[in-house]
């Protein structure tokens, strides 16, 4: 059984591991990876509209890795639509790297799992091997936010260079044709960077835990013997 100074912070490790697998969780079901503002670019060319007219052509949309949100635009006020990624608008994305994208955050859900648990284990006894302990948890820890780096590099690389707003607020549309005028990532990108934090503030724990702790050492009198207490 450990100390409990090496309990606390494994305890807190394990907490850690623990708030980054719920806080994944909330990424993947919540819609609010980016948010935008996009220009009904048709719209604009048929009326000739001015600067102070764009306003009226500028719409809204968000989307999370399985559904989204868009308003449109196009000068005959706002018309709401929901749409879903699968099955049939991933088709028109980039499949491969959205498909990696989820892949990567169910791996990082698992490996934030087997990080809290080697932390447990390190709570209730001391392992017999390396690779159980201290080693064991900074490993998994660097696996799963290493996982969670990648996957939210995947996402800025599909949004940047995969054109995945312009995409989505484009698809089925036969008439007229988006641009997009701004973009800014929202709560469930953020939280994603978040749970990423969470496994390297793990390292830091576990760096802390390793910190020996100062022997308290009690005085010892020495006991003085006298002449008298040999004759008692």
């Amino acid at each position: 059984m450990p100390g409990w100074f090496k309990t606390a912070w494994y305890g807190l490790t394990s907490l850690l591991s623990f708030s980054s697998f719920i806080l994944i969780i909330v990424a993947l079901v919540v819609p609010h990876w980016l948010s935008g503002k996009i220009l009904c670019q048709t719209g604009v060319d048929l009326v000739n509209a001015t600067d102070r007219e764009l306003v009226k052509f500028i719409g809204d949309i968000y989307y999370g890795l399985f559904r989204g949100c868009k308003v449109r635009q196009c000068g005959l006020g706002g018309r709401q639509s929901h749409f879903t990624i699968f099955p049939h608008l991933v088709k028109e994305l980039n499949a491969g790297l959205h498909v990696m994208i989820l892949l990567l955050l169910f791996l990082a859900l698992a490996l934030a799992l087997v990080s809290m648990g080697f932390a447990i284990l390190n709570m209730i006894q001391v392992p017999y091997r390396a690779v159980n302990g201290p080693g064991g948890i900074c490993l998994w820890n660097v696996l799963a936010g290493g996982v969670m780096a990648l996957a939210i590099a995947s996402f800025v690389a599909a949004v940047k260079f995969h054109d995945l707003t312009e995409r989505i607020a484009n698809f089925q549309e036969k008439l007229f044709q988006f641009v997009v005028v701004e973009e800014q990532y929202e709560e469930s990108f953020w939280i994603c960077v978040a749970s990423a934090s969470a496994h390297a503030a793990n390292l830091v724990v576990v760096a802390i835990s390793q910190i020996p702790l100062p022997e308290i050492k009690t005085k010892i009198e020495e006991a003085t013997v006298t002449a008298e207490d040999i004759l008692y």
